[in-house]
């Protein structure tokens, strides 16, 4: 069965590298879906994938890349299906 969940990190989260990171442990998770930036300094994300992917996802969120510093993952039900796991542009 599959999970969905939409992610809001804050806290130092950009410039960082957070979104390349990102991209780069949900593909190796084989999860689906896309991380951007917010004009308010967060990044958010939406992820789909097995229980065991979206759990450890939603931890590696709670401390990011080495030169991010995470202040809060905020995570709720997500609702979009996608193919693939992308960044989109800044909202």
């Amino acid at each position: 069965m599959t999970e969905k969940r939409r992610l809001l990190i804050t806290g130092l989260v950009q410039g960082v590298g957070y979104r390349q990171a990102m991209v780069g442990v949900a593909r190796r998770l084989t999860l689906t879906g896309w991380v951007r930036n917010r004009r308010d300094g967060s990044v958010e994300a939406e992820i789909a994938g097995g229980a065991e992917s979206v759990a450890a996802m939603i931890d590696w969120a709670r401390h990011g890349p080495a030169r991010a510093e995470v202040a809060h993952v905020a995570v709720e039900l997500g609702t979009d299906d996608h193919e693939g796991f992308e960044q989109l542009p800044t909202t």
